[in-house]
């Protein structure tokens, strides 16, 4: 597959490791929209999951400690019966966001805010103009304990697309972290060496998400043998030299670092289109994926760490009793899923994984 290839030279750890069971994982960034598309995509990471931290960027956005209980149910009404799978909510940051709702959030189970830049990625038009408008909010999330979540690419047009992130640590992160020092910040869906780089170097209360596909894949794969619009995705994928250093920050044992696979949902011929889509749709696979990324770089022992103790750890949630088991056998994904009216493709749809969830 374009775009991928196996860290170092050896193989032996490879052909010592067939079955790998593993504490149950959870998701600390995921898209689940909302309606028959809800309906449609949380078994798939119910399936593997024990918990997923929820996107607020609906249409309208999720903005109050209200909405986000009457969402967080509707997402519970979708999860499969015998399933404990539990979404985590969370709220969208805007610049006239209340002080006040910090605290009312967090009497409601909330755990953390989003911060969209405006027009960075999907629905994010109400998004953060400026992060100093956004202050008081800030305090009062320091107080109360929430998190803030970051969408990490500046969004000035006179900015390189494929710079976004690495002049969004230099203009927002440092000066963030100067100015709210106990504020636990996590930089999302991280792409590049700089980002990389910039939390491993963060002390504890700064951590950062992986994607699968981020793991796997660089910008060639978008491109080879024609556009290929089901690997476009916001921030988008990286030259190689940036996803080698997602994989040695992933797979190296810091618990700065844990999964968060992005997965986000959209019909296919909305994908297909002229004006596609930006995102991947990883939650069907995605432990295998994650499974694959961290067998390429010899390293299944630290998937574990990264999957199911790292992200519960800087959230300050229990880690789960129960535990789930990758065998590696050969099998196909499939090429679609319904979705609601429509129908969706898996990233990988039609092409063969060599884990499989047990």
């Amino acid at each position: 597959m374009p775009g991928r290839r196996r860290e170092g030279g050896c193989d032996n750890r490879r052909a010592m490791t067939d079955t790998l069971t593993i504490t149950r994982p959870d998701d600390w960034h995921l898209h689940v929209r909302d309606g028959a598309a809800l309906e449609a995509v949380v078994p798939h990471s119910a399936r593997q999951f024990g918990r997923a931290l929820i996107m607020p960027n609906l249409r309208p956005p999720v903005t109050t400690a209200a909405q986000a209980v009457a969402y967080r149910d509707r997402i519970r009404a979708a999860v499969p019966e015998g399933s404990a799978f539990e979404p985590v909510m969370s709220l969208y940051l805007t610049d006239k966001l209340p002080p006040e709702e910090i605290a009312l959030a967090a009497e409601a189970g909330v755990r953390a805010l989003k911060l969209y830049p405006a027009g960075a990625t999907t629905n994010s038009d109400a998004g953060v103009t400026d992060i100093r408008k956004t202050y008081k909010t800030l305090e009062a999330m320091q107080k109360h304990g929430l998190l803030l979540l970051v969408h990490g690419e500046v969004t000035d047009p006179a900015i390189d697309l494929f710079d976004r992130e690495a002049v969004f640590v230099d203009r927002v992160m440092i000066p963030l972290r100067r100015d709210f020092p106990e504020l636990k910040v996590v930089f999302e869906h991280l792409t590049t060496k700089e980002g990389a780089h910039y939390v491993r170097d963060a002390d504890r209360f700064t951590a950062a998400t992986i994607t699968a596909h981020h793991l796997l894949y660089n910008r060639n794969a978008i491109f080879t043998g024609g556009i290929r619009p089901h690997y476009y995705c916001l921030p988008v994928l990286k030259r190689e030299t940036h996803r080698v250093a997602l994989v040695e920050a992933a797979t190296g044992g810091s618990d700065r670092f844990f999964l968060g696979t992005d997965s986000a949902p959209h019909p296919a011929h909305l994908k297909e289109h002229a004006l596609g889509c930006a995102g991947c749709y990883t939650a069907l696979t995605a432990i295998e994926l994650y499974a694959e990324a961290f067998d390429n770089a010899n390293a299944l022992d630290k998937l574990e760490g990264f999957a199911s103790f790292h992200g519960p750890d800087f959230y300050g949630l229990p880690r789960h009793a129960d535990t789930v088991t990758l065998k590696r056998e050969s099998w196909t994904v499939p090429e679609t899923v319904p979705y609601g009216d429509a129908t969706l493709k898996p990233l990988r749809g039609g092409e063969t994984l060599n884990w499989k969830l047990s």
